[in-house]
């Protein structure tokens, strides 16, 4: 799937032609540079590789600033690979958001917001307890039974429990195009897409 890589600007809402309030993610998306182009004759399979967000010389290695010389462009912060592009591109080309068009249907993945260590509750969707009588004591938001008695003798895995939270890479599907803006590079997508204001996200179709 052909895409571009993109930065999660913020949520707003807007208002379509029936007066209806649409809720919408806004996402910088290019301009992508393409940094590498992997043939069949050489690599195996075709596809091409572009970086987004320019990074400072001195925080680069020396492969990093030789990759980049070679395309002829500063050193990126987010390198990714695509295939399907319909276009051949050469190395420097350049990848704007008029990649996309109004009204179609892209997929968005990004990872997602880190909640640190959650319990069953917040994590799972666990009930709790569901009273606070018949000699219940501070166990409201409490796991419950993990297992058995002496047989199975264990905790079977993946049994649900307490533990770390979000910081995990997620793609959301089929969310439609409201607005392409070329002159500032964002695309207005409904509904939400993971990460926190600024996180890289890649935008695919």
């Amino acid at each position: 799937m052909s895409g571009l890589i993109g930065k999660k600007i913020g949520m707003t809402s807007i208002f379509d032609d029936n007066g209806k309030n649409i809720p919408c993610t806004v996402i910088q998306a290019g301009p992508c540079i393409v940094t590498q182009v992997r043939t069949d004759e050489v690599d195996g399979y075709n596809a091409v590789q572009l970086g987004f967000d320019d990074a400072t010389e001195k925080s680069a290695t020396k492969a990093e600033l030789g990759h980049a010389k070679k395309a002829g462009t500063s050193v990126k912060r987010k390198v990714v690979e695509f295939q399907g592009f319909d276009e051949e591109y050469k190395l420097g080309d350049a990848i704007t958001v008029e990649h996309f068009a109004e009204g179609e249907f892209v997929d968005v993945s990004g990872t997602s917001k880190g909640k640190g260590f959650q319990g069953v509750v917040k994590r799972h969707g666990f009930g709790g307890v569901g009273q606070a009588t018949h000699g219940q004591h501070n166990r409201l938001r409490a796991p419950g039974s993990i297992g058995a008695a002496s047989y199975p003798a264990r905790v079977f895995k993946g049994m649900r429990m307490a533990g770390r939270m979000g910081g995990e890479k997620v793609k959301v599907q089929n969310l439609r195009v409201l607005k392409v803006v070329p002159e500032k590079n964002l695309l207005v997508v409904k509904g939400c897409v993971p990460g926190h204001k600024n996180a890289y996200v890649i935008v695919r179709k």
